[in-house]
This record gives C-alpha cells, sequence and structure tokens, in this order.
C-alpha cells in the first residue's frame, strides 16, 4: 500500500522531517507524537533531519533549489522526499 502526502502547494507550516514523521504516523494508525524510541525508530538515526529540511528549503537569497528527491528506508518504510514537499510512503 502507498500513502502519499502531498504539501507541494508551498505553504508548508511544518518541515519535511516533520511531515515524514507524520506520514508513517498515519500509515500507522497512531498519532505522530507516538513515533519515538523505543516503539519506533528514530528519524536522526537513519539521517540528519536538518539536513533533510536544508536541502529543499529556499537558499539564502530566496531562490529556489534545483528539482530532486531523496529516498531512504524508516520505521520499516521506503519513504521518497521530493523537492516539491511531497512525502511518499510505501513497504
Amino acid at each position: 500500500m502507498l500513502l502519499s502526502v502531498d504539501r507541494s502547494d508551498g505553504k508548508r507550516s511544518r518541515s519535511l522531517s516533520f511531515e515524514v514523521i507524520d506520514a508513517v504516523a498515519e500509515r500507522e494508525g497512531v498519532d505522530s507524537t507516538e513515533i519515538e524510541p523505543p516503539e519506533y525508530e528514530a528519524l536522526y538515526d537513519v539521517l540528519n533531519p536538518e539536513a533533510l529540511d536544508a536541502l529543499f528549503a529556499p537558499r539564502h537569497d530566496g531562490t529556489e533549489r534545483a528539482p530532486g528527491r531523496v529516498e531512504f528506508t524508516f520505521c520499516g518504510y521506503d519513504i521518497v522526499v521530493t523537492s516539491d514537499g511531497e512525502v511518499t510512503v510505501s513497504e
């Protein structure tokens, strides 16, 4: 099953790293505050959340970064995060 959360409207108020946690929580059927050790893997054990957030954030001069995507495994799910704010969770 594939869950895709599209936050590409440009009005993202939360960081991509929080969007990843929210998407996994939705998939697990739990509140996002429950996605933490010891029951769940810590996101920072998989990748640097601050680096993920900075990777797709606008540059210091306000210009957009080039399109891209990051793929990784978190809590047993394959996660894809794209530069337009889409977070996809699949098994």
